[in-house]
């Protein structure tokens, strides 16, 4: 399968959000970051604006709960019509039970790991999750550099995954761009969250371009 691409919206222009969603019209999706100052040292929006984003975005969102208390307010984003909601393990306090709540709501269940979190906190139950999400920058702000510590991370989640048989998606998010795509790619990912190396040049297209032939070149 071709590499999927998710810019994110934290690198967009919050004021003229339609109007940003209107580049990336070639993208897969796109990557909605939610923090609520509290697990990460960041605030951005709530779900009001979430259920705007749905509302004018030419492609699915994919939402990414950076918040305490995934188990009670993650299956409301569910809810939004969103077409991934993907939580903390970190956070969650029952992430099975959470998972399948939010496939019960019509969404794709997605669990992250924070780059010092071990996969051994999800591995038993990895069967439960269509996506693993790898941070591989500390999470709460864009523009950060890439860790290539995570990799070992990744190349271990790709590997269970095809012993298993599993059909899970492995994406990436954090500073991902030309010079580091192809790595995580060769690593493992199939998914990958770009927002300043998408947002932060002029033609958004044609970086999303360039990044899925990047990725798809180091895959193959």
């Amino acid at each position: 399968m071709t590499a999927r691409i998710h810019p994110s919206v934290l690198s967009a222009d919050f004021v003229n959000m339609e109007a940003a969603l209107r580049t990336i019209v070639t993208a897969d999706a796109v990557h909605v970051d939610v923090m609520d100052n509290h697990f990460v040292p960041n605030l951005t929006f709530g779900r009001q604006m979430v259920e705007r984003i749905q509302a004018v975005s030419p492609i699915p969102l994919d939402v990414h709960l950076m918040i305490d208390d995934p188990d009670r307010w993650a299956p409301e984003y569910a809810a939004t019509g969103a077409a991934g909601v993907t939580f903390h393990a970190e956070a969650a306090t029952d992430a099975v039970e959470l998972a399948r709540e939010l496939r019960a709501r019509g969404a794709k269940a997605g669990v992250s790991l924070k780059p010092g979190t071990p996969i051994e906190t999800i591995v038993d139950d990895l069967a439960e999750f269509d996506l693993v999400l790898i941070m591989t920058v500390e999470p709460g702000f864009g523009g950060q550099s890439f860790m290539p510590e995570t990799m070992p991370k990744l190349q271990a989640l790709a590997h269970i995954r095809e012993r298993r048989g599993l059909a899970f998606d492995l994406q990436v998010d954090g500073g991902i761009a030309v010079d580091t795509i192809a790595t995580a790619a060769a690593a493992g990912a199939d998914v990958f969250v770009a927002g300043s190396a998408v947002f932060g040049g002029e033609d958004p297209a044609a970086r999303i371009s360039e990044l899925r032939s990047l990725a798809d070149a180091a895959r193959a």
